[in-house]
């Protein structure tokens, strides 16, 4: 008999998909993997990249999903639930405990920076109608920073958003919100990829990301690609985790893990083949990645462009429909987690654990402008905040799942969730969470820490 988690059910593999995707799919797909690619190798930066999925990323993502649907309630009551049923030590609970503490993290600065992508398209749709463009980004961009109102004014508006899909629930809420967001996601992403095909400029793209260039290729672009496999795929933070409580037993977890690796990565590459035939057009230092090449050279491009409005409305609505479906997952442990604890509604927990989560990110709000002089770490406190939960705890928290799933679960219990895996493919899951990705998550945590 199927035991459905108290929280709901996905209604079907396609929602699972979708959602499990749109946690996947965030920011640093559209400006931190183009980035890197074009950075370390082109191709040969990819093909190490999918290797790194074969090997970390999609193992460990099947993990996650299994044991989620093993417990079927929030990642630290399912460990719990599974250790006092397979008389396990309690202390792997920490496992869950750093997840749900990661997420908050997280989501605090990224609903922060997600709020830059609501501000930009605000200033795009005014143009539209008339409003002042933007003359000077980088001095655009600067003044925003430095203004924590109108900062904390987009923070507490992506918030609001984002509590109120998981308020709703998972039928009502997560599965509606993201069979909407992603197909729109999708359609953005073609658009500006059409554009990118009008230019003529998509092949030098392409050559540029995707030429194999191994003279460019040291142990550090190794280090880059398993980050790059790790963070993109959300893993380490327990939102695939608790989307996997959701999971009907009837689903293949093998198909389905596979469908997501597989769209996340197709995301990527084609985000970077629609951004860099603008930045080739126009002339911009394709060397540049992240915010400022985002938030300061290609508004350039787009003043320069015939429908450089339009094409700057959909861009950023693309950038904060994919923070919007990431941080989703991201809140969703938490709310999960004090519905099980408290016996409060699901409504009353998006609230508290968002609003929670709304005060901390008041932290990166501050970081830019009053708290502009402090340091923790030798970094600002937005860097230090996401050292430690991104650099730090993601990484950690996954090495851990991948050895309690070699080592301490009974084979019985991951067998019978991955009984979709052959028996060769099952044995060849064990190797990998025993030795293979325990080992490589190590490489990205010495990596950080030294």
């Amino acid at each position: 008999m199927d035991k459905p988690s108290i929280h709901g059910m996905w209604s079907s593999r396609m929602a699972f998909i979708l959602a499990a995707t749109g946690a996947a799919v965030g920011l640093g797909n559209i400006w931190r993997f183009p980035y890197l690619a074009s950075d370390n190798g082109g191709g040969a930066f990819v093909l190490i990249y999918l290797a790194c999925i074969a090997l970390v990323g999609l193992p460990l993502m099947l993990t996650e999903i299994a044991l989620g649907r093993a417990g079927r309630l929030s990642p630290i009551n399912t460990f719990i639930k599974l250790a006092r049923e397979g008389n396990l030590h309690g202390g792997w609970v920490v496992i869950g405990w750093m997840g749900l503490v990661a997420a908050i993290l997280i989501l605090s600065f990224y609903s922060v920076i997600a709020g830059w992508t609501l501000y930009y398209g605000w200033l795009y749709i005014q143009q539209v109608f008339g409003g002042p463009g933007i003359d000077d980004p980088t001095a655009t961009f600067n003044a925003m920073l430095a203004n924590p109102k109108l900062l904390l004014f987009w923070h507490t508006v992506f918030m609001v958003l984002t509590v109120g899909v998981v308020a709703s629930g998972v039928e009502k809420g997560l599965e509606r919100a993201v069979t909407l967001l992603m197909p729109t996601l999708l359609v953005l992403l073609l658009m500006l990829l059409g554009y990118g095909f009008y230019t003529g400029f998509v092949g030098q793209a392409a050559e540029f990301l995707f030429k194999p260039d191994f003279s460019e290729v040291t142990g550090q672009t190794f280090v880059r690609a398993l980050g790059q496999a790790f963070f993109s795929l959300s893993l380490g933070m327990c939102g695939i985790m608790t989307y996997g409580a959701y999971l009907p037993e009837r689903i293949n977890i093998a198909k389905v893990g596979i469908t997501v690796a597989a769209a996340d990565t197709g995301v990527a590459l084609l985000a970077g083949l629609a951004i860099f035939p603008i930045v080739f057009q126009f002339g911009l230092d394709p060397a540049g990645g992240g915010p400022g090449l985002i938030f300061t050279s290609l508004p350039l491009a787009f003043a320069d462009m015939g429908i450089g409005i339009y094409y700057g409305v959909a861009f950023f609505l693309l950038l904060a429909v994919a923070a919007w479906t990431s941080s989703i997952s991201l809140l969703e442990p938490g709310v999960a987690y004090v519905v099980e604890k408290t016996k409060k509604t699901r409504r009353t927990a998006a609230i508290l654990v968002g609003t929670l989560i709304w005060a901390v990110g008041l932290l990166t709000v501050f970081t830019y402008n009053v708290l502009a002089q402090v340091r923790i770490m030798g970094r600002d406190v937005e860097g230090a905040i996401e050292y430690l939960a991104n650099d730090l705890m993601l990484p950690l928290g996954g090495m851990l799942m991948a050895l309690y799933a070699g080592w301490a679960l009974d084979k019985r219990v991951s067998r019978e969730q991955l009984d979709g895996l052959p028996d060769w493919a099952y044995a060849v899951w064990r190797v990998l969470m025993r030795y293979v990705t325990p080992a490589l998550v190590a490489v990205i945590l010495i990596n950080v820490v030294i």
